[in-house]
């Protein structure tokens, strides 16, 4: 490996550390011990010499660095949290987009050039060029912390403060003509284009595959791609340029100095396009480093091109360390370059093979490659493992690759004329249906992906690296050592997913409250049936359907017999569409009809996915296996709060009661019209609401258990009040914010 790739991966691993394992006190302190180490490395042996020293100089580097950029860029910035100011003064540099309460956008604040604000505003925001300006009277906010929780989402792209409009908002100039925006604007041009030639999924889809705009696909076209293991097709990255690097390379001709010097500057201007995230530029960076190599007369080295993108991203920002999309890139390419080639050779064996063969064996090695390092963090960060993802990879990779190039000549050209652009748009318009369409038939293959809520699959996951790992170490055996170990981790897979699903099986009632933030989602399980109160979230990190549906699969069960909506606040309905598409539900019960958009959009969802919807008048109860639920009509007549559904759960002696949002006057007539047992758990009201949960429920009906579904929120859920109200019962609490998702089993 050559010395920059030495220096560049030593930078890196300083880096990670930097923002994963050291405080941020010990940064410079740790840089100075290993430029000490580094220095003493001069009295070893030249041939070590030349590797520890450039990695100890490289390792303090980064850490000095990560230091002085925490006060030069952060800290300026964060400091600013908390605070109020008048007539601030931003500049705008990325596309708006709409929010529920208005929109946002990505500035610069006036005074403090380095690091970037997102900027939360009026729905004017839509109309503003890159480059204008807003003043407006603004209320600022941490990016890398809000409240309790951390978050790498903003910091991880540059973001470390946010700033909310408390006031009117003016508008100006700014630099809004200069060239420097000219990127920005030809992605709005390609987006305008995009919406006015294709319709649908379709311009969903190429919006996010072609410049990078995400969230307008479907709920069932993004569920279906997301199972299909084929997210990645549509976040920009390596494989997109490497797409529009084989466009480019038809019009060169096979010249390879007329590529490079068409090519390098079409790259930089399309990671610009796309708003230049980490796995873009690191592609974009690689890309350079091939296409540049005959300019320079020098062979180009994958691993130093790799190493070398890395550096300059986290040079630009550290805390870009931390980005999802920058880890799984560098992961899979990574897996490319080292396990794809011998994987392919080993599949070729010595005997000469056909071309179908050789295709077929290119296909799954670059697959399984890709998914070698990724699937690690895949489970970590999504929870799911894609079994399927080899097969759906090789039915439509390709497809996506013509879906990209014909979508960009099609675009390109259609915006200039709109007839010819909807002409050629014929082809990816097919080529998107065909993906679509693929992906929603490999989704509902039974077993198509298993989901790590299964706590069991972890170790197995563990002991499938440990297995193959020892399969490479053995140096005889061919391929049939790896066909062996295939056929023992694919044994022991079905056997962890029973183990599984048994856990829920151990007793006569299985009760979750999962753990979905500032929302409510609570899975009962008896006897094999299912039924699900509630299914949403107030966090947007939160996907309370995702999680639902696969704790369900974990269980081995592929359908509810009701899903139960107290009420149709967000965040106890924000993620029923995903998991109407992913989940047979039987019937949807509701304590009447909405008066919202997204209340509306659920009950269409439920009509288009064959659901029954029941609107609840009266008290009714139904068998679940060997336990029975009751379900209370709405009893008050003011808000939703107020007029949603109440839940009480039965198995034997066992009582378990969900009131929803309920108020303490609405607790007081619940208690009043129905004859309540004593129970043994109680979801708390309304997330632990002082207004809930009432001294006269808890006395009256004694819970011994008590379970709070609450996350990260601005309301002062669970109050004190609350809490104290349950400690006075003397019931035991159990939150999801402190002990994550709440599992009671009842013999």
């Amino acid at each position: 490996m050559r010395k920059l790739a030495v220096f560049a991966l030593a930078f890196a691993a300083g880096i990670f550390l930097a923002q994963y394992a050291l405080p941020g006190d010990w940064l410079l302190p740790a840089a100075f011990v290993c430029l000490g180490g580094a220095c003493l490395s001069l009295l070893l042996p030249w041939r070590l010499r030349r590797r520890v020293l450039p990695a100890g100089v490289a390792l303090a580097l980064a850490l000095g660095y990560n230091w002085l950029y925490i006060r030069q860029v952060q800290q300026p910035l964060e400091a600013l949290a908390g605070t109020e100011h008048s007539a601030a003064v931003m500049t705008v540099c990325s596309e708006p987009a709409a929010t529920d309460y208005g929109a946002r956008v990505t500035v610069r604040l006036e005074g403090y050039p380095h690091g970037k604000v997102t900027y939360y505003g009026t729905e004017a925001l839509l109309d503003l060029d890159p480059g204008q300006t807003i003043t407006a009277d603004v209320q600022f906010q941490s990016a890398a912390r809000i409240r309790d929780s951390e978050l790498t989402t903003f910091t991880s792209r540059g973001v470390f403060l946010l700033a909310y409009s408390r006031g009117d908002e003016t508008f100006g100039p700014g630099t809004s003509g200069s060239w420097r925006w000219l990127p920005l604007l030809a992605g709005r041009a390609m987006n305008d284009t995009i919406c006015r030639i294709f319709d649908g999924d379709t311009a969903a889809f190429l919006q996010a595959m072609l410049i990078g705009r995400s969230g307008n696909l479907s709920v069932q076209a993004e569920t279906d791609l997301r199972q299909a293991g084929l997210s990645h097709i549509l976040a920009v990255s390596g494989m997109h340029c490497s797409f529009l690097v084989s466009l480019l390379s038809l019009f060169a001709l096979g010249q390879k100095r007329r590529l490079a010097l068409w090519g390098i500057p079409i790259l930089i201007f399309y990671a610009l396009l796309t708003g230049a995230s980490p796995s873009v530029v690191r592609s974009c960076i690689m890309a350079i480093f091939v296409l540049s190599a005959p300019l320079l007369r020098r062979d180009s080295d994958p691993i130093t091109s790799l190493s070398a993108a890395l550096l300059v991203i986290l040079l630009q920002n550290p805390f870009a360390a931390a980005s999802i999309s920058l880890q799984l890139s560098f992961s899979s390419v990574a897996g490319l370059l080292l396990v794809s080639p011998r994987l392919y050779q080993t599949l070729l064996g010595s005997k000469t093979r056909g071309r179908v063969y050789r295709f077929l064996a290119a296909s799954f090695s670059a697959t399984i490659g890709a998914l070698v390092f990724t699937t690690p963090l895949t489970a970590a960060y999504f929870n799911m493992l894609v079994l399927i993802a080899p097969v759906s990879n090789l039915l439509c990779l390709y497809a996506a690759a013509g879906a990209f190039i014909s979508g960009i000549v099609s675009v390109g050209l259609g915006m200039a004329s709109s007839a010819l652009g909807s002409l050629l748009g014929l082809a990816p318009q097919a080529l998107v249906w065909y993906i679509l369409k693929a992906v929603h038939l490999l989704s509902q293959i039974p077993g198509h992906a298993v989901y790590f809520s299964n706590p069991y699959l972890k170790y197995w996951l563990l002991y499938v690296y440990l297995l193959f790992s020892a399969a490479w170490l053995i140096r005889s055996g061919g391929r049939r050592k790896y066909a062996l170990a295939a056929g023992l981790a694919a044994g022991t897979l079905v056997l962890t997913l029973r183990a599984g699903a048994l856990r829920y099986g151990d007793g006569t009632l299985d009760v979750q409250v999962l753990d979905v933030g500032q929302g409510q989602c609570v899975l009962v399980y008896s006897g094999g049936s299912c039924t699900l109160v509630d299914c949403g979230s107030a966090n947007s990190w939160y996907d309370p359907g995702t999680i639902a549906a696969d704790t369900l699969y974990s269980m081995g069960c592929g359908r509810l017999e009701h899903l139960v909506l107290t009420h149709y606040d967000t965040d106890h309905i924000s993620g029923v569409e995903t998991l109407l598409s992913r989940i047979d539900v039987e019937t949807l019960v509701v304590p009447g009809l909405p008066d919202s958009a997204a209340g509306n959009a659920l009950l269409e969802a439920a009509r288009e996915q064959g659901t029954q919807v029941q609107i609840l008048r009266e008290e009714t109860v139904w068998d679940l296996g060997a336990s029975t639920l009751t379900v209370y009509p709405p009893l008050g007549d003011g808000e939703s709060n107020e007029a949603g559904l109440s839940i009480l759960c039965s198995s034997g002696d066992f009582d378990l009661l969900i009131t929803g949002d309920m108020d303490s006057n609405t607790e007081e007539q619940l208690l009043s019209t129905y004859d309540l047992p004593d129970l043994e758990a109680l979801v708390v009201g309304h997330h632990g609401s002082k207004y809930s949960t009432s001294e006269a429920l808890l006395s009256t009906l004694t819970p011994e258990l008590a379970f709070i579904s609450v996350g990260d929120n601005s309301y002062g859920h669970p109050s004190d009040q609350a809490l104290w109200r349950l400690v006075q019962a003397g019931a035991a609490i159990y939150r999801t914010d402190l002990q994550g998702t709440i599992h009671l089993t009842v013999n």
